[in-house]
């Protein structure tokens, strides 16, 4: 039976963190607000648990889950080859809608889909999110859907659809708004922007001039 907490409630919100936290740690699965939409996640490092998320959701490993982190610091454990300019949109634009794909460092011992070698990474602009994310460590995290169907802003609709396949529920009210994150890839030598969202090319040009745009 899926449990859920009031994040907006001081006790509740200690409460619900902490069995989050603990739900994270046996492998499960948590729903969490973000800056964007709610996300369901859970340890990046767990296979298993990796393979759960991409079930409830009815999605394929065609399509790997990106990484949520709490600190920038983290990236230092986590990819290899990160350009100046990757450091400066990282800069710029964390924590908040942008999430960067870059080569992950070949000793990392987890499996969050076909991804090539490379990890979708994002420090998310949400307290609940972040407080977790420090207490945990990296999760794996993807909008709180069902394969197909529009991206929750509220938890009511995150439950509505992911049910008790999910642990724990974190209900931080609605989402300031469901347009996703902007996805720049760093793995070259110029970041290309591989998907508009919260941020424009425009925008993303101010730190790095030589921004492409995917066709």
């Amino acid at each position: 039976m899926a449990r859920r907490y009031d994040t907006n409630d001081a006790t509740d919100r200690s409460t619900g963190l902490r069995e989050a936290a603990s739900a994270v740690r046996r492998g499960e699965l948590v729903v969490l607000p973000t800056d964007t939409v709610y996300g369901v996640g859970a340890d990046a490092f767990s296979s298993e648990a990796v393979s759960d998320l991409l079930e409830a959701k009815g999605r394929g490993r065609n399509m790997p889950t990106p990484v949520l982190i709490g600190s920038p610091n983290t990236l230092h454990g986590l990819v290899t080859d990160f350009s100046e300019m990757a450091w400066e949109l990282v800069d710029a634009f964390w924590p908040g809608a942008l999430t960067l794909v870059a080569k992950h460092q070949p000793s990392l011992q987890w499996d969050l889909g076909d991804t090539r070698g490379t990890v979708a990474v994002r420090m998310p602009l949400h307290p609940v999110a972040i407080e977790l994310l420090t207490e945990v460590g990296p999760m794996a995290v993807s909008s709180a859907n069902l394969t197909g169907h529009p991206a929750p802003e509220d938890c009511d609709a995150a439950q509505e659809m992911l049910g008790d396949s999910v642990s724990v529920y974190l209900d931080g009210g609605p989402t300031p708004g469901n347009v996703p994150s902007s996805i720049v890839d760093v793995t070259g030598k110029v970041p290309v922007l591989l998907r508009a969202g919260a941020l424009s090319a425009e925008e993303l040009r101010k730190v790095v001039p030589d921004l492409e745009v995917a066709n």
